[in-house]
């Protein structure tokens, strides 16, 4: 058995082989036959337009030899580079902020300690490419700077598209556009989502809402890590990027279609907490098992139980509850 998966990951002491080994052979199959159609539609061209072929066709995962190429197309961060030709490396060029490169510096070894193409033995070294790429990002967006989280997202970015300058203007497509605010120094957009998931549940799965109201259980406590690392070191590698697939064309309301998906396929086993720290760990272990490493069916009901959910119930929470945290200041 190999100790660390395709993209470096280690996997942990008690990684369980077996029923993984059954998962990817059956995926295996399904892969082979999405890389055949994916390539009779991309017929050796560089673009796509996006069309309700391609959304389902996103839906139903890219082939990793084509994910970079895909993302770049999907999300503007293609588009974007064209128009800025050298951009990036003029970044890298440039005058540097000392306290922005202190901060990057300072969680360069604290990002994937469990992936051997970060360590610093490695060659080549992935810290590298994740440095420039966040520094570069830190002096194009000055609002954003560095945030903790940027990291892994940067870091996974590098792993699939191999390449610095495309990673950066990934990273811009994801912060400037797709997630509204959630690494601005005040959070502001992270913590409404937050409390965008708390009333999307309190509609779709109450007796869970009513729990964690009765604890006193904030969503932000359990939730948090989902939205600022996109669910990255919470699923495994292949639903991550799955769930990205979707997220680079569809935005952000992907997030809550794979909490509420988590939510309300476990709700029976959440409502078996009794207090507080019960309440979190049943939160930590929902996200292990095989319902989440099952990455194709997992997508599959992403988009069948939460039901509806379209951009305009979503921006409309969004408005409530961003007033209402404005208003507590």
């Amino acid at each position: 058995f190999c100790r660390v998966d395709p993209y470096g990951f280690e996997r942990p002491e008690d990684f369980d082989y077996a029923s993984y080994e059954a998962f990817f052979s059956r995926y295996l199959v399904v892969l082979t036959r999405r890389a055949i159609k994916w390539s009779k539609l991309l017929k050796g061209r560089n673009s796509i337009q996006k069309s309700l072929k391609v959304k389902r066709y996103i839906r139903k995962g890219i082939p990793n030899e084509h994910r970079a190429l895909i993302w770049m197309i999907v999300s503007g961060a293609q588009t974007n580079m064209e128009q800025n030709p050298g951009y990036y490396h003029r970044l890298l060029e440039g005058e540097k902020n000392d306290k922005l490169l202190e901060a990057i510096r300072t969680d360069m070894n604290r990002t994937f300690p469990d992936n051997v193409k970060f360590r610093k033995t490695a060659d080549p070294c992935l810290q590298h490419a994740l440095y420039n790429v966040l520094v570069a990002y830190g002096h194009h967006n000055k609002a954003v700077g560095y945030c903790q989280g940027m990291n892994f997202i940067a870091g996974y970015l590098i792993l699939i598209t191999k390449n610095e300058e495309e990673s950066f203007w990934l990273l811009d497509a994801l912060i400037g556009r797709i997630l509204p605010d959630y690494y601005s120094p005040a959070m502001l957009g992270l913590k409404t989502d937050q409390e965008v998931l708390g009333e999307l549940v309190k509609m779709k799965v109450p007796a869970v809402a009513e729990l964690m109201e009765r604890h006193g259980v904030m969503w932000t406590l359990v939730v948090s890590r989902w939205f600022i690392c996109l669910f990255i070191d919470i699923l495994p590698v292949e639903t991550v990027l799955r769930i990205w697939d979707c997220l680079f064309y569809e935005g952000s309301k992907i997030i809550f279609r794979v909490a509420l998906t988590l939510i309300k396929q476990n709700q029976a086993f959440i409502l078996e907490a009794t207090n507080f720290p019960d309440i979190c760990d049943k939160f930590k272990q929902i996200t292990k098992g095989t319902f989440v490493t099952e990455c194709h069916s997992f997508m599959q009901k992403i988009f069948t139980d939460p039901g509806s959910l379209s951009m305009a119930t979503i921006n409309k929470l969004r408005e409530t509850c961003r007033e209402k945290l404005l208003s507590q200041g």
